[in-house]
């Protein structure tokens, strides 16, 4: 647990960014453009306030891949070289623990078979290994990607498995073995080379097959279908290899098929990824916005193929990134290409032919308007359409400031068709979304609205509102939250003021609130249980809060430890404002957490006390009830004279 550190785990999903004493990024658990998710190096968590999950380096893994405790530990263990000692499972014992465990079991099984097939069998050197080193491929660019070959045999594969304890079952259901009408089972990829494609973390989890043979009948490349373990338009092959390059550059390549990828690498550029030859989607854009927000396409020399992509990549626009285009010589494609000129001349070639995704777009598709002022109209209208996807006002302002010179039209036509298309699309949001309010409203299934919250109007006097109560809740469960947030924060440092000292701020605290009773449920868990470590000689640390078993108070305890926002150091470095920090005034903070706490409470005595004299016919028992109410009402001004003559809050 000390060796898994938080920013090296998340750092591999997430890309994350300074922020004060904080590292921010996008959230990986929901979709957002505006990062709200933190994380703190100090206190070993992570915490995104957008949706609100947290925890440590184990519960992110758990979270993001959907592990088990002890899948999430094995996971940090390999990944720091750590051993973990377990009874050795066989196959079959491993594949009845989990069905989906077993799918990546037989995957990496199938995996390791096609690369030994590749190096070690006359076939797979003969055909298999001999193609790769014809294209120009290096071993070490091979070995790297675990490239393999299927042997041309109809169930090689399949009866390998097989008689290496693998059930047939999950075999099929990656699709690695297929069985026919007539109940015979047959490799799906046989007489294939194999680029088996990994999963974020580095697991295989399906294959893409390439034929070498010259038959037009038998499809180029055959892939995985879609499984429990494996969904294309999740996935970019390459990524794991790439994610660190990406994060470290700030930029992403993207290519279509396996061997650009295999290609680029092996021209020192490692920052490359694939869509696998599908269209890209939305998540897989999504997947590159978690480590960069630049994204270069690189475009095979196609030109009908250039066009045909270009209408589906304003969605990178949508989600916020900055795309850049790189097209080859016709003819060619980056695989092609770099085993053409060399790995040298190829990086200098990227580097040199990078262009902006909307002039790019604005350049090829005049040339083929010509001079037709039809077709120069709705390019023009195509082109502010695909600035209209840009969240970024500047950014969009810029572009049409550039497109103004390059399509020779006013500036300020471009703005007013783009303001246009903008207003229409919140137009159509807005109706869509008040439609679904409608429908929600008119569903005869439907609870009908939800009750008003708040007591009635006659819990307290004639002049009281009905949120009283409310207010007065929501109150005290702020301050009893604060308690615990000292607690966490400060518990353990020594008291060091007058006339108290040799104490722990976490016994004092306890001592001070010995008589106050705690409402919020998971508040009270918290402090009932810190009171009894605290008896027993112990004193709990936030950690034992925040790695508790107790879902909801390691939430909590997350959650109060920390925090959205971070006190910019300009305030002083750059406008000499020097501004108070509460563990620099820890004696204000602490007695102002006790005695606000404290006056909400004696506050809701005070008023179930008026409740009670106004309800009370009784005359004698209505003075005895008057008389409590005036020594309660002494403490409670002592509380506020205390909080007005030593804590400004």
């Amino acid at each position: 647990m000390d060796t898994a550190r938080i920013e090296e785990v998340v750092g591999d999903f997430v890309h994350l960014k300074k922020r004060g004493t904080s590292l921010i990024g996008n959230c990986p658990f929901h979709g957002e453009k505006t990062p709200s998710f933190h994380v703190s190096v100090t206190k070993g968590i992570y915490k995104c306030f957008g949706c609100g999950k947290g925890g440590d380096s184990v519960r992110f893994i758990m979270d993001h891949e959907k592990y088990s405790y002890p899948e999430a530990l094995k996971f940090l263990a390999n990944k720091y070289n750590i051993e973990v000692e377990e009874t050795e499972l066989s196959p079959q014992d491993a594949e009845a623990q989990s069905a989906k465990e077993s799918l990546y079991i037989v995957s990496q099984y199938a995996s390791a078979f096609f690369v030994k097939q590749l190096w070690e069998t006359d076939e797979g050197k003969g055909i298999g290994l001999s193609y790769f080193k014809e294209r120009g491929f290096r071993e070490d660019i091979l070995k790297k990607f675990e490239v393999g070959y299927s042997p041309d045999v109809w169930d090689a594969m399949t009866q390998s498995a097989v008689n290496a304890g693998h059930n047939l079952e999950f075999l099929e259901a990656t699709g690695l073995s297929i069985k026919n009408e007539k109940g015979k089972i047959y490799d799906r990829f046989r007489g294939r080379v194999m680029f088996p494609i990994h999963g974020f973390t580095g697991r295989v989890i399906g294959f893409g097959g390439r034929t070498l043979k010259t038959d037009k009948n038998v499809p180029k490349y055959v892939n995985s279908p879609e499984s429990e373990i494996y969904h294309k338009s999740n996935v970019l092959y390459g990524l794991f290899h790439a994610k660190k390059a990406i994060r470290d550059l700030d930029n992403c390549y993207l290519a279509e098929g396996y061997a650009d990828v295999l290609s680029v690498h092996q021209a020192g550029i490692e920052n490359v990824v694939a869509s696998s030859g599908t269209s890209l989607t939305v998540e897989q854009i999504k997947l590159i916005g978690r480590f960069t927000q630049n994204v270069t396409i690189l475009f095979d020399g196609d030109a009908a193929g250039i066009k045909a992509s270009l209408r589906g990549l304003d969605m990178i626009l949508e989600e916020g990134l900055n795309v850049k285009i790189v097209s080859f010589p016709d003819g060619h494609d980056p695989d092609s290409y770099m085993h053409h000129v060399g790995a040298g001349a190829f990086k200098t070639y990227l580097e040199q032919n990078r262009k902006d995704f909307i002039l790019y777009k604005a350049n090829v598709l005049l040339k083929d308007a010509g001079d037709d002022p039809i077709k120069r109209a709705g390019i023009i209208r195509d082109i502010v359409e695909s600035i209209a996807k840009i969240p970024d006002p500047i950014k969009a302002s810029v572009f049409i400031r550039e497109c103004s010179s390059l399509l020779e039209i006013e500036e300020r036509i471009l703005l007013t068709e783009l303001n246009k298309m903008r207003s229409a699309k919140s137009k159509k949001t807005f109706e869509s979304n008040q439609r679904a309010n409608n429908n929600a409203n008119n569903n005869p299934y439907s609870s009908g609205p939800p009750e008003p919250l708040g007591p009635p109007d006659n819990l307290w006097d004639d002049q009281a509102g009905p949120g009283d109560l409310q207010t007065q809740t929501s109150a005290e469960d702020h301050q009893e939250k604060e308690i615990v947030r000292l607690l966490l924060a400060y518990g353990h440092e020594f008291v060091n003021w007058d006339n108290i000292d040799d104490m722990y701020i976490g016994s004092f605290i306890m001592q001070n609130l010995a008589d106050v009773d705690f409402e919020n449920p998971l508040c009270k868990k918290i402090v009932d249980y810190y009171k009894s470590e605290i008896d027993n000689g112990r004193l709990p640390t936030a950690n034992h809060f925040i790695k508790n078993e107790d879902r909801e108070i390691a939430d909590l305890a997350i959650t109060l430890s920390t925090s959205e926002y971070a006190l910019s150091e300009n305030w002083l470095n750059k406008h000499q404002i020097y501004v108070k920090d509460e563990s620099m005034h820890l004696k204000a903070t602490i007695l102002g957490g006790i005695f606000h706490l404290k006056k909400h409470k004696v506050d809701k005595i005070l008023s179930n006390l008026l409740k009670e004299i106004k309800e009370e016919k009784d005359a004698d028992n209505q003075i005895i009830l008057m008389q409590r109410y005036g020594v309660i009402k002494g403490v409670e001004r002592e509380i506020s004279r205390f909080l007005g003559s030593v804590v400004v809050k």
